[in-house]
């Protein structure tokens, strides 16, 4: 019997006291022992992550404090460690991020997103439902995030850039680290192994029961097969969004000013301070990397824990040009590469940077800070 997903078990709250709650809801032994599940023990702690409202090591200083013992929150932790992986690879390579990443993507006959995963019509129950509580939620299941991209990718023969690009602009915990190299590691152009799923591994993960579906073979049959009628046409998958409205410049102080954005939206950033607060939002930062109106519209939604947030759309030198000589700190991030003032650093788990060629090289040096 299958066990349906609804989009109500995929709610994202945007007022802190919930996000809070989430965070003491964990149970890292569940999270442990079902993660790959439809309906495993989830944190469902994504969102506020990627958009700062809570970093990593916030969570891991939590599950830290729950006096269990490592090898029950290893796996818990071990996942949050992938975040700071990704991210640290996209501090050091920049761009690179956005291409073939060490290997060239082999087989490609496709460009776009096939038309039959945007508008979920594959003929693949599992993942025409995950889709459309996609759209609904702005949340996927990373293990159907790795369904999905294998279709495309390894299946459907598409290069994974637009693909990438149209499942992150629908996240609400989009993260272009994350996101675009997780995409490239099922395509084999961030390691030289692709992934692949067949129809049983799918119905085992997602409560189905389904048969003859272009999915229902051996592993070993994937090396001969055609690509199915259902991925044969394609398209962008990206829509326009509206902009929050912006202040005017004339509500902009002269004063000391932090600077948050997508990517920052720590309601505890110098927490009581007098400072002014700025949410820019840069339309040349969306047109590169495009989200859609419910994530914009999430992002703002938890902007509103930052007391007294002004939100302004416009460049940074629009708003530094405003600001004259004032004071303007912004938290390091690779898309604020152009900021300028005072940078701080975000909060990682450990003390761990740089590039690591393996999530395994990162780790291994990594857990020796984190297991007291």
């Amino acid at each position: 019997m299958q066990v349906q997903a609804t989009e109500n078990q995929f709610h994202f709250p945007t007022d802190w006291k919930s996000i809070y709650d989430r965070i003491q809801a964990i149970d890292p032994i569940k999270y442990a022992s079902t993660r790959n599940f439809q309906n495993g023990a989830l944190t469902l702690l994504g969102p506020y992550i990627s958009r700062g409202v809570i970093s990593t090591k916030f969570v891991f200083e939590h599950v830290n404090s729950l006096d269990l013992e490592w090898k029950a929150t290893e796996k818990l932790v071990q996942e949050l460690a992938w975040r700071d992986y990704w991210q640290q690879i996209w501090v050091v390579k920049h761009n690179q991020i956005e291409s073939d990443f060490n290997f060239e993507q082999k087989d490609i006959l496709h460009t776009g997103v096939p038309t039959s995963i945007v508008e979920a019509i594959t003929g693949i129950e599992a993942i025409d439902e995950a889709v459309e509580i996609f759209y609904k939620t702005g949340y996927l299941h990373n293990h159907m995030r790795m369904y999905i991209a294998a279709v495309c990718c390894n299946i459907g023969k598409y290069h994974w850039s637009a693909p990438a690009k149209w499942m992150y602009a629908n996240l609400l915990d989009g993260d272009l680290a994350t996101n675009h190299l997780s995409w490239q590691w099922v395509a084999g152009t961030f390691s030289n192994r692709k992934y692949l799923a067949n129809q049983e591994n799918i119905n085992k993960y997602f409560n189905s029961a389904q048969r003859n579906t272009f999915l229902d073979v051996p592993y070993e049959a994937f090396n001969n097969l055609e690509v199915p009628a259902e991925l044969l046409q394609s398209q962008n998958g990206i829509t326009e969004i509206n902009y929050p409205e912006s202040i005017s410049p004339l509500d902009l102080e002269e004063k000391k000013t932090l600077v948050y954005n997508y990517y920052n939206l720590d309601p505890l950033w110098h927490e009581g301070e007098d400072v002014q607060r700025v949410l820019l939002i840069e339309p040349v930062v969306f047109e590169r990397y495009p989200i859609s109106q419910k994530c914009m519209n999430f992002a703002v939604g938890l902007s509103s824990n930052i007391k007294g947030i002004k939100t302004f759309v416009g460049s940074f030198t629009s708003l530094k040009t405003q600001l004259k000589d004032s004071e303007i700190i912004f938290k390091e991030h690779p898309l604020n590469a152009h900021y300028q003032g005072v940078q701080e650093d975000r909060d990682w788990m450990t003390s761990v940077e740089g590039y690591f060629p393996g999530f395994f090289k990162f780790w291994n040096k990594a857990k020796k800070e984190l297991v007291k």
